[in-house]
């Protein structure tokens, strides 16, 4: 016998069933098998132009739903981030589509020509991510379906607009591709407009160094430049032998005032050999070495600024580092009473004037007196000698003398800052590999 109570209980359920089936009180039955359609808006999905349903009800579905048996059946859902319609887009900006309750059944990207843009779909069917940028100033025409739980397909219609940039800006990266260098060379990207937020251009530059070498970025000024370029440099000589990839991936990066990253740029270029000199205007000598072992010892005749009170007669101490060399060149210092006097193996150590270069004028002088104008005088035979041995990034190490280099002294000047400070010009400070 069952209690009067559970029977009341029972006999309430089978009439709300009863109920339910007979008054089809959870949805009208609908005249035709199209279900009503919404558009689905607001964001993140502003201008989001995707059908959306409601599933039609049934005896079945509403049995299943008191019960708690079976999961409901919805429309899919679209969302973009960005919005569909956004307009002023990065070309290099994330871009992902994405289902709710279903999956996304086909997906397209087109620009005006009609060809598609490359993107991936997740595993599971729900999202589709662009991978690789697009162009600027640009409308793209999105086109698709997307099928919900409920297993109807809706079209997924929209559209993007990128931003169309004042101008481009290009990357330079020093040293050039396919270049040896020496172990002083710092890598020097020099970008052609200054970024407001400089954190964001650096942390889209990165170097990769085989073997493993560590260095960090800081923004330099060099001589003839605006504005600061972006170096990096170990915090000793690079060891020989290290192949050293750039890369400045600064496509689409807001620079501001309109202005946006151009094409991105690499660099692959390996330190040569090990050579430093070592050059002393005390001793009146250049010493050559090779992985720290002497080569060659030239007698020299240096800036004479000391010894006659002439700051602009003295070769600056510190680390310099080879810029350029020229067989034949002229030298000129009008205040000093000479015009594009000719000399031979000339060898750029800083943008001040400073070289390494034959004088045969100094030759008696040379290893005993310094009388130069600052630049460092060699005899014909060893300047040759030492010419051919030099490439670009070696470092010539001068010491003996009152005034340290220094960035008034032009280009290159990177290995006279100390590393501990070195480390503090970076937007993002730390060191990095």
């Amino acid at each position: 016998m069952i209690p009067s109570a559970m029977r009341r209980t029972a006999l309430s359920a089978a009439a709300v069933v009863a109920a339910v089936v007979l008054c089809g009180c959870t949805a009208p039955v609908q005249s035709t098998t199209t279900p009503p359609t919404v558009t689905t808006s607001g964001s993140p999905s502003a201008g989001l132009d995707v059908v959306a349903a409601a599933p039609q009800a049934s005896t079945a579905t509403v049995a299943a739903a008191i019960s708690g048996s079976a999961a409901a059946a919805l429309p899919a859902v679209v969302t973009s981030i960005p919005a569909f319609g956004a307009t002023g887009l990065s070309p290099s900006g994330p871009l992902t589509i994405t289902a709710a309750n279903g999956t996304i059944t086909s997906i397209q990207i087109t620009n005006p020509q009609g060809n598609a843009v490359p993107g991936t779909t997740s595993a599971d069917g729900t999202s589709w991510t662009l991978t690789e940028p697009l162009a600027f100033g640009t409308t793209y025409t999105v086109t698709g379906t997307a099928t919900g739980t409920d297993g109807i397909p809706r079209p997924i219609t929209g559209s993007y607009t990128t931003v169309t940039p004042v101008d481009q800006i290009t990357t330079n990266i020093s040293p050039d591709p396919g270049s040896v260098v020496g172990v002083a060379a710092p890598v020097i990207v020099s970008l052609g407009y200054p970024p407001a937020d400089r954190a964001l251009i650096e942390s889209h530059m990165h170097i990769t160094t085989t073997p493993h070498v560590d260095g960090a970025w800081a923004w330099i000024r060099h001589d003839g430049d605006t504005w600061p370029a972006l170096d990096w440099r170990p915090k000793g000589y690079w060891p020989a032998g290290t192949q050293v990839h750039v890369e400045s991936d600064i496509y689409g990066l807001d620079f501001g005032g309109g202005y946006y990253g151009g094409p991105d740029a690499t660099s692959d270029f390996t330190i040569g050999r090990n050579q430093v000199v070592l050059a002393n205007a005390q001793s009146y000598q250049i010493v050559i070495q090779r992985d720290g072992q002497t080569v060659a010892t030239y007698p020299a005749s240096f800036g004479n600024g000391d010894i006659i009170g002439d700051p602009n007669r003295v070769t600056r101490s510190g680390v310099h580092v080879v810029m350029d060399k020229q067989q034949t060149t002229t030298m000129s210092n009008p205040a000093y009473g000479y015009t594009n006097v000719v000399e031979h193996w000339a060898v750029r150590i800083s943008d001040n004037g400073e070289f390494i270069h034959q004088n045969q004028n100094t030759v008696a002088d040379q290893g005993n007196t310094n009388v130069s104008h600052g630049c460092i005088n060699l005899s014909a035979d060893n300047a040759q000698a030492y010419y051919e041995s030099a490439i670009y990034g070696d470092p010539v190490e001068v010491t003996g003398t009152s005034i340290a280099l220094s960035a008034a002294d032009g280009d290159i000047y990177d290995w006279t800052i100390p590393w501990n400070q070195w480390l503090t010009m970076s937007s993002n400070p730390g060191v990095t590999s």
